[in-house]
């Protein structure tokens, strides 16, 4: 069975989002399907594009559909549509899928929808988080605005004509729910880790650790990406009680983002700026070297409706790695932690309870190996990718065979 993904980026970018869709590649690969992907105009990669063609990137192909020559809103949008539906629909030429799986946002599932019609394809669209919620999340949005209403319906319409529905978490299906979606229509993919990359933690980094003046510290640490609801201003409004409490804690940021260049006027002007470090973006490659040298991975995320109803990969990385987690009492890290065993939880938007978890995690070494045990536990039963990809089969099954044409249902005996 052959499966093409329409994505809004892919490798060799890196993001949350491009190593989900590898992880998925891969894994479903390996249980024996065929995969290819398809971008269209959102994919901005540094090096030049050629339209219309195909690329290897990590074993796995891509095909480049072209961009559009940006205009007023709402047409900008209609064009991106229509132009990525005509790059599906000639990748798809050639590749000759039995399913179009698309991947959010909505607009990655217009064109898909567009072109399933032509070609007489069936539809999964998955949705990794609401487009209306991610940019108030990224602060490019106000929830209840008439373009969020807008979005939000056109969500639901694009969820409504899609032949089957995947979801990252329940809250995503919960909300789905809410909103009519018939429950047996979604699929609930969760996050995973690829326990092939993630594997064996290594033992501490020795260089790095000297060049950060980490050396006997205590070391709370955050990898990922520096949005504003990731809470990272409060953690770094918490690290003077912490210091207070563990004279020996430091700071270490992994990352980079929009908030990036306030978070670091905000840590100069802290009474303890000299334990905050920011390191900067990282290969993931080299990323298990800055797990090696943290002790807690703190995640902050500011509650809002995203932060409830979506969950983050980065916690489950930093299970695989068998570090301690601390992070804030949301829905979408509630999905993921349970509070005491595989992690900790504490209050969001509250830096004095940030500092408080955090120094009684530190005062209390007894228990870090059960909780690093319990977390990695987690991971390998319930959130590897090898395991999460099976939940795809019997959906992809299921499609190719209601798509079917009938005269071929009865040749086959069905």
């Amino acid at each position: 069975m052959r499966i093409l993904h329409i994505l809004d980026h892919s490798l060799p970018l890196h993001s949350g989002y491009t190593f989900r869709t590898r992880a998925i590649l891969k894994s479903c690969e390996a249980l024996g399907l065929e995969v290819a992907g398809v971008t269209g105009a959102r994919h901005v990669a540094e090096a030049a594009i050629e339209e219309g063609t195909w690329e290897t990137h990590d074993g796995l192909r891509f095909y480049r559909g072209g961009g559009i020559t940006p205009g007023r809103p709402v047409v900008t949008e209609i064009r991106e549509v229509r132009a990525f539906a005509d790059a599906i629909e000639q990748a798809a030429e050639e590749y000759k899928p039995d399913v179009l799986h698309a991947h959010s946002p909505v607009l990655t599932a217009l064109a898909a929808r567009r072109a399933a019609k032509r070609l007489k394809l069936p539809l999964l669209y998955e949705i990794r988080a609401f487009w209306e919620d991610a940019a108030v999340g990224n602060g490019t949005g106000r929830e209840g605005s008439a373009r969020y209403r807008a979005t939000r319906a056109l969500e639901t319409w694009a969820v409504n004509r899609a032949d089957a529905v995947a979801v990252i978490c329940e809250g995503l299906r919960g909300d789905l729910i809410a909103r009519g979606v018939p429950a047996g229509k979604i699929l609930v993919s969760p996050n995973g880790v690829d326990l092939g990359l993630f594997g064996d933690p290594p033992p501490p980094d020795a260089t790095l650790r000297a060049r950060f003046g980490l050396d006997g510290a205590e070391v709370v640490g955050f990898i990922g990406s520096f949005y504003d609801y990731e809470g990272i201003d409060d953690l770094i409004a918490a690290m003077p009680a912490l210091v207070s409490a563990r004279p020996q804690a430091h700071l270490l940021l992994v990352g980079g983002g929009p908030r990036a260049e306030a978070l670091k006027a905000q840590a100069a002007a802290s009474p303890v700026a000299e334990r905050i470090h920011f390191v900067g973006r990282v290969p993931h490659h080299e990323v298990e070297r800055y797990y090696s040298l943290v002790d807690i991975l703190c995640y902050p995320r500011k509650k809002m409706r995203l932060t409830d109803l979506v969950t983050p990969l980065k916690p489950l990385e930093a299970m695989a790695q068998r570090r301690l987690v601390a992070a804030s009492d949301i829905g979408g890290h509630r999905e993921l932690i349970r509070d005491g065993e595989t992690g900790t939880l504490f209050a969001p938007d509250d830096p004095a309870a940030i500092a408080s978890a955090l120094a009684d995690l530190f005062a209390d070494r007894a228990q870090w190996e059960a909780r690093k045990d319990a977390g990695r536990r987690f991971v390998e039963i319930e959130r590897d990718w090898a395991q999460n990809a099976r939940r795809y089969l019997p959906v992809y099954q299921r499609l190719t065979e209601i798509k079917r044409p009938s005269h071929v249902m009865v040749a086959a005996g069905l």
